[in-house]
């Protein structure tokens, strides 16, 4: 059984296929064999028509993430989508039924879904202008703003540091 945090780790994972790399976008899933490998590391069969969907996924969660796209943008990835309730002696479960090649798309939104309920605007886009990764702050006062501090928090920090030096120099 997938438990809630393999979930987001995975929905982070897809939303950060795109990095910036020497200042260029770069999409780890264009490749197909990259694709493939990637779709069935993570539970996917690897076909072309699953990568196609998982692609229309992650695009428009990462702009609703981003702000530039409403949350019912992702309506259609979950058109004839159905959950089924499954009573056992642990509770109940619920078994979804899409279809094979939208799966993992599905998938994705429905993590999307489940962090925003429970975890409320913890999944961020990174506060570097200049990067087009996403975070998941599980820090208990929600203010983490990089994907990475030794990187891009560590870059933001030396620019603003830059700035207030050459402002004070200046002045």
């Amino acid at each position: 059984m997938v438990t809630g945090q393999e979930q987001q780790d995975t929905l982070l994972e897809l939303l950060n296929t795109t990095p910036v790399v020497n200042g260029v976008v770069q999409d780890q899933l264009a490749d197909p064999e990259a694709a493939r490998s990637w779709q069935q590391a993570h539970g996917g069969n690897g076909s072309a028509d699953e990568h196609r969907h998982l692609l229309q996924a992650r695009d428009a969660l990462q702009d609703v993430v981003r702000g530039s796209r409403p949350a019912t943008s992702l309506a259609p990835l979950l058109e004839d989508v159905i959950s089924r309730p499954h009573l056992s002696s642990a509770g109940v479960s619920w078994e979804l039924d899409a279809p094979t090649e939208r799966r993992m798309a599905v998938e994705a939104v429905l993590a999307w879904s489940a962090l925003q309920e429970t975890m409320p605007d913890r999944l961020r886009p990174c506060a570097n202008p200049e990067c087009r990764l996403f975070l998941i702050d599980r820090s208990k006062p929600n203010k983490a703003r990089w994907c990475s501090m030794a990187v891009c928090g560590n870059r933001m920090k030396a620019r603003r540091h830059y700035q207030r030096t050459r402002d004070g120099a200046a002045g």
